[in-house]
């Protein structure tokens, strides 16, 4: 994915008049710009890479993620709502995650390390899943594979 393939995308939802989508592309374009002139300078527009935008994908997702929990304890269902929506047009640009079943084959030969450290085991597991989990999942289930020991 490339920063002119999230401006095609956008000009088509305009067109379409999907206002959610717009207004997420929007969002998702100028961070993924804000990131790349803050990493690369002036150059930013010939060094910007794939990696980069899918590091933007994935913050934009934790964020809302965050948001959502936010405000379903303050009890603000219809920002929920909207979050949920916009959260639903990112994933899309976000990189596959792994399924459970998928994340616990990856950290058992982690577990079968032997290491005390919970730290040290989270680095390790955070390296086997290369991105492809949100780490409060691999956390979780990290500690469910040390439980289950």
């Amino acid at each position: 994915m490339s920063l002119s393939s999230l401006q095609s995308d956008l000009n088509a939802s305009l067109k379409a008049g999907k206002a959610v989508r717009v207004g997420t592309l929007r969002l998702l374009i100028s961070a993924a710009r804000n990131a790349a002139i803050a990493k690369y300078g002036n150059a930013w527009e010939t060094s910007l890479t794939e990696a980069d935008i899918t590091d933007v994908v994935k913050k934009q997702i934790k964020t809302h993620r965050e948001s959502i929990e936010a405000f379903a304890t303050a009890g603000r269902q219809e920002l929920v709502d909207k979050e949920k929506r916009e959260l639903d047009v990112l994933e899309e640009f976000g990189p596959k995650e792994l399924s459970d079943v998928e994340l616990k084959a990856l950290l058992a030969p982690v577990v079968a390390t032997g290491e005390q450290s919970f730290g040290l085991l989270m680095k390790a597991a955070m390296i086997a899943v290369r991105g492809k989990a949100d780490g409060g999942r691999v956390s979780s289930i990290l500690k469910q594979l040390l439980s289950s020991k």
